[in-house]
């Protein structure tokens, strides 16, 4: 017995246009302009209809933002899935909200909640962005450390296409954990997207939590290829491990080195 079901129907258009959006999207770069000068990349992968999962790596909070603003500049009012955490602060709050995140809360009912949500959303349609580490990354270096499997699950049961997306530069404007807010003077910021991740041999599978794994794996391969290709550098092998460092989960500016193979 497997949990995939059907490829989903395909709508015409994954973001039909309309007064709001275009009206959103006018705000936002409108709020962006001013404190960063993008460089994007691989924008022909983002799919022209259909509902989809776009996946980026996740270093500040400020890179919500960010994310956000290259999908509405392309055309996709996304839907955002993150962590509740990051709706604390008001003018944080009110911005997010008013760019369509859905706030989750992790580690309980509400967060599968989360998850059936977005499905629906990818069923009419929609793109639904999401950081599958779930959280800001710990990786002492700040690049992607492993990837939960929420965002394979989603994947593995709706048939929709993954985006991987790398993203850097929003750190400079907010660091990692921190309270520093620097706008000025504008700060490069380069985002790139690459092909569909390949989870096809996947689907049909029941969706164990060795499938879940493999899929995630793929996912947070591709996203860290792009964050090497945007920043500059070649990933680590293997990836950090939150898990095998539970002394990082506390929130800090900066961590101290781990031993890497």
């Amino acid at each position: 017995m497997t949990t995939s079901v059907p490829p989903l129907p395909r709508p015409q258009r994954a973001f039909p246009p309309s007064p709001t959006g275009k009206a959103l999207a006018s705000l936002t770069q409108g709020l962006m302009a001013p404190m960063v000068r993008y460089r994007f990349a691989g924008t022909e992968y983002l799919p022209k209809t259909g509902g989809f999962i776009a996946a980026a790596n996740h270093v500040s909070d400020f890179d919500a933002l960010t994310f956000t603003d290259f999908l509405l500049r392309n055309g996709y009012h996304a839907r955002v899935l993150a962590k509740r955490s990051l709706f604390n602060t008001p003018i944080v709050k009110n911005l997010m909200k008013s760019a369509g995140m859905i706030p989750v809360d992790r580690g309980s009912d509400k967060a599968a909640e989360s998850l059936d949500a977005a499905a629906e959303l990818l069923r009419e349609g929609a793109c639904v962005a999401i950081f599958p580490e779930g959280t800001l990354t710990r990786d002492p270096d700040l690049w992607p450390m492993e990837g939960k499997t929420g965002v394979a699950r989603l994947a593995l049961t709706s048939h929709v296409p993954v985006i991987p997306v790398g993203q850097w530069g929003a750190v400079n404007v907010l660091g990692r954990y921190s309270k520093v807010f620097k706008p000025f003077p504008p700060k490069t910021v380069r985002i790139k997207a690459g092909p569909p991740v390949d989870l096809a041999d996947l689907y049909g599978k029941e969706i164990t939590a060795e499938v879940l794994h493999e899929a995630t794996s793929r996912i947070m391969d591709a996203i860290s290829e792009l964050v090497g290709e945007v920043r500059g550098g070649t990933p680590p092998k293997p990836r950090f491990d939150l898990k095998l460092h539970p002394e990082y989960k506390k929130k800090q500016h900066t961590y101290p080195p781990v031993q890497r193979p």
